[in-house]
C-alpha cells in the first residue's frame, strides 16, 4: 500500500511518534483496506477511491460486529482520520472522509488510582527491606517506583531517562514526552536523598558505560515491559493495592492526591504533560468521589438513620 506506507513512514520518522502509536495506526489502516479491498494487490488510485464515507461507516459495523469496544473503535478511526488528513496535505484528497462519521459513545470510566495510605506503607515497607540486605535489585525497584508516582512520568518517559535529565541543585528532572515535547518536573527534597543514594549504588555496580537512569539487570536500556513487570511484582507484594498494578495507575494516583489536597489542574496538567487542560479534567470526578465520600461518612444526617440518634 504505497500511501498508506508513506504515511506510517512520516509519523515514524518525521513526527516521531512512539512504536506503540506508530504500530496501532499501521495495524488500522491495514485491517480497513484489507476489508475493503482483500488480498490487497490494488493500486495506489485505488487506495484513495476507497476512501469514502460509506466505506469507512462498513468498517466501522464490521469491527463493532466482531466485539471490539466503543474505545477501540475510535482509536482506529482516529488513525484513520490522521491518514486522511496527511493525504489531503499531499493534495491527494479534498476533504476528510471520517469528519462525516458518527463515532460510537465510551462509557466514561474513572482512572483508577491507589490510597496516600496504601502508597505511604509501601516506600516505607520497601525501603526497610532494601535495608535489611542492602539488595541493589530492591533498590533499584524502590526509586522507580517512587520516580513513578512522585514525577507521574509515563513509562516510555521513564524508560528513556538519562542520569543528565536529572538536576539534584535545582531539584528536578527534565522529561522529553510525547511529539519530542520537554517539560520540568519539580522533585520533593526528601526523595532527593533515595535518588542520589540509588544513582551512588548504580554507579558503583555499573560504572558510566550506560547513561540511561535506570538499567535492566544486564546493564541495558530499560524497556516497556520491564517496568511493567517491576511495578507488578512490587506492588504484589504488598496490602492495599487491589487495583490493577501499573505503572499508569501509579500516575493516576499521583493526579488524584494532587488535586486532592487543592492542586490546581493546569499544575497537574504541566507536571504530567497533557496537551491539553481537558486531558486532565477526569480527575475532578475523583476528586468529587473522595469529596462525597468524606461528606456523607461526616453528615450528621448520615449517622443512626438520619433519626438524630434516637
Amino acid at each position: 500500500m504505497q500511501h498508506a506506507d508513506s504515511f506510517i513512514n512520516h509519523i515514524s520518522a518525521i513526527k516521531r511518534y512512539s512504536p506503540r502509536t506508530v504500530q496501532l495506526y499501521s495495524d488500522a489502516l491495514n485491517s480497513f483496506y484489507e476489508y475493503i479491498l482483500g488480498d490487497g494487490s490494488a493500486s495506489s488510485q485505488d487506495e484513495i477511491d476507497v476512501l469514502t464515507p460509506l466505506n469507512i461507516r462498513g468498517f466501522v459495523a464490521e469491527l463493532m460486529e466482531k466485539g471490539l469496544s466503543a474505545r477501540s473503535v475510535n482509536l482506529q478511526l482516529s488513525a484513520m482520520s490522521s491518514y486522511c488528513s496527511y493525504l489531503m496535505k499531499m493534495g491527494m484528497i479534498q476533504s476528510n472522509p471520517v469528519s462525516k462519521i458518527t463515532r460510537p459513545k465510551e462509557s466514561r470510566k474513572l482512572p483508577e488510582f491507589y490510597t496516600e495510605l496504601s502508597l505511604e506503607k509501601y516506600f516505607q515497607n520497601a525501603y526497610e527491606s532494601y535495608l535489611e540486605d542492602s539488595s541493589f535489585e530492591k533498590l533499584r525497584n524502590y526509586t522507580l517506583i517512587l520516580i513513578l508516582y512522585s514525577s507521574g512520568m509515563r513509562r516510555a518517559e521513564l524508560c528513556g531517562l538519562k542520569i543528565e535529565d536529572y538536576n539534584s541543585v535545582r531539584s528536578v528532572f527534565r522529561v522529553t514526552g510525547k511529539g519530542d515535547k520537554v517539560r520540568e518536573i519539580p522533585v520533593p527534597s526528601l526523595i532527593n536523598e533515595d535518588i542520589l543514594l540509588y544513582l551512588k549504588e548504580r554507579t558503583r555496580i555499573f560504572g558510566k558505560e550506560s547513561d540511561y537512569f535506570f538499567l535492566t539487570e544486564h546493564g541495558q536500556k530499560p524497556y516497556l515491559a520491564f517496568v511493567n513487570n517491576i511495578v507488578k511484582k512490587e506492588l504484589s507484594q504488598y496490602d492495599g493495592f487491589t487495583s490493577k498494578k501499573s505503572p499508569h495507575v501509579l500516575r493516576h494516583s499521583l493526579a488524584t492526591h494532587l488535586l486532592n489536597r487543592g492542586a490546581d489542574l493546569y499544575s497537574i496538567k504541566e507536571i504530567l504533560g497533557h496537551s491539553s487542560l481537558a486531558a486532565t479534567q477526569i480527575y475532578t470526578h475523583n476528586s468529587f468521589e473522595q469529596m462525597k465520600k468524606i461528606y456523607l461518612t461526616a453528615h450528621p444526617r448520615a449517622k443512626n438513620g438520619g433519626n438524630y440518634g434516637n
